[in-house]
């Protein structure tokens, strides 16, 4: 039985090993986003650090469009660089889990 529990504990360890090791990873994975006319554009890590922004000149003579497009785009890359994050985390946690009884309900 403890040999059981011992060779669990030794998995769950790995697996949060990768885990943390696909979560450094993420912040090499870069996710580009613009605005649907392309005036402003974002680059973003999987782990939601912003990169870089590139503005048309255009939007910087207006505040409050330029806002708009900030807020826009930039929740958008925030999305898709969480879904990345989570997919990425998430199947690499899956893949690392002992197989304990009862556990297949969670799926």
């Amino acid at each position: 039985m403890f040999g059981d529990m011992m060779g669990m504990m030794g998995k769950l360890k790995d697996a949060q090993k990768k885990v943390e090791a696909t979560k450094e990873r993420l912040h090499t994975v870069l996710i580009d986003e613009a605005s649907t006319d392309n005036k402003l554009k974002v680059t973003i890590t999987a782990n939601r650090t912003i990169k870089s922004i590139d503005i048309a000149d255009e939007l910087l003579q207006d505040k409050d469009m330029l806002e708009d497009y900030l807020i826009l785009t930039l929740n958008k890359a925030i999305d898709k660089a969480t879904n990345v994050h989570e997919t990425e985390v998430a199947a690499v946690a899956k893949e690392g889990m002992p197989n304990i009884p009862g556990m297949d309900m969670f799926k």
